[in-house]
């Protein structure tokens, strides 16, 4: 059986949230590039507004692959609604997610020479106000929803103004992100559901058994899968394993926040590729899926 890939590429500093770095931009970047190209593959590069401005040229690179350019906000900003703690870092307030999507799409445009139409909130943390602001800026898909965390929507959908994580009225698609619907979980944000970073932390095997549960679970239900992926370049170079300093502070990532960046994630996920093509891959961008729609 066929199924339908999107893989998304979330553009932002190294390590997400922890640094102030773009290496991952730089030197990752084209290490997914060589990939995509081995295979024939087009993904959604979403950029913040910040990774835009400072990659110039690395946007530009990116667009003349094939690839579509979609936004990943402003910076690497919590944009609706937090779904587990994280410190010091609380959402900006609703009122002002309108002006910051606006900002960064503006960004974006004028970095890449064509405005985005497909967004992906930082961490996957959307929310309804979020949704109702791409609508207004033009925005035709947002590939935000977890779905390890709602566990609602197994298919791509036309979310409600009231409510994103439900079907309504909108013209914008809602992508949901992939996870294991059928495992039992023992986490209380049902993260061990989500696809993340399984590949390059255990193996590409690995996330091919998530992948492979979602899919029997859709089509049980006579639906077609749609498997949306996020992955980030930073993942594809070798990011700093200790303590990082800044001045005032020091940060340490958890060690499967960076356990085998760079040379070992690149190898997994071209095994990861070559076993979605195997299985009956349709590769497609969030663009081309949201046509579809």
């Amino acid at each position: 059986m066929s199924f339908d890939v999107v893989f998304g590429i979330d553009m932002e500093t190294d390590i997400g949230s922890f640094t102030s770095f773009y290496e991952g931009v730089k030197y990752g970047t084209p290490n997914l590039l060589a990939i995509f190209k081995k295979y024939g593959i087009k993904a959604t590069f979403y950029w913040t507004g910040h990774a835009a401005e400072n990659n110039k040229d690395m946007v530009k690179k990116v667009a003349a692959s094939g690839h579509e350019t979609g936004c990943h906000g402003l910076y690497h900003e919590t944009l609706g609604d937090p779904i587990f703690p994280l410190p010091n870092n609380w959402p900006v307030l609703p009122e002002e997610v309108f002006g910051r999507i606006s900002k960064a799409t503006d960004i974006v445009k004028k970095t890449s020479g064509k405005k985005p139409t497909s967004f992906r909130c930082p961490r996957l943390w959307g929310s309804t106000a979020v949704v109702n602001a791409l609508e207004k800026l033009g925005y035709k898909s947002d590939a935000s929803l977890p779905l390890y965390f709602y566990r609602n929507m197994i298919k791509p959908y036309h979310p409600s103004s009231r409510d994103w994580t439900k079907k309504g009225q909108m013209k914008i698609l809602e992508i949901p992100n992939f996870c294991d619907l059928s495992m039992k979980s023992d986490d209380p944000y049902q993260r061990d559901r989500d696809q993340w970073p399984l590949f390059r932390t255990k193996s590409a095997g690995a996330l091919m058994k998530k992948a492979d549960s979602f899919i029997k679970y859709v089509s049980d239900r006579k639906t077609r899968p749609v498997l949306c992926f996020y992955f980030h370049p930073w993942e594809f170079h070798k990011m700093p394993q200790g303590r990082i300093d800044f001045g005032e502070a020091s940060v340490k990532p958890l060690h499967f926040i960076v356990k085998n960046c760079g040379e070992k994630a690149c190898e997994e996920f071209d095994k990861l590729c070559k076993m979605l093509l195997e299985k009956g891959a349709c590769f497609k961008t969030s663009g081309e899926l949201t046509n579809e729609y």
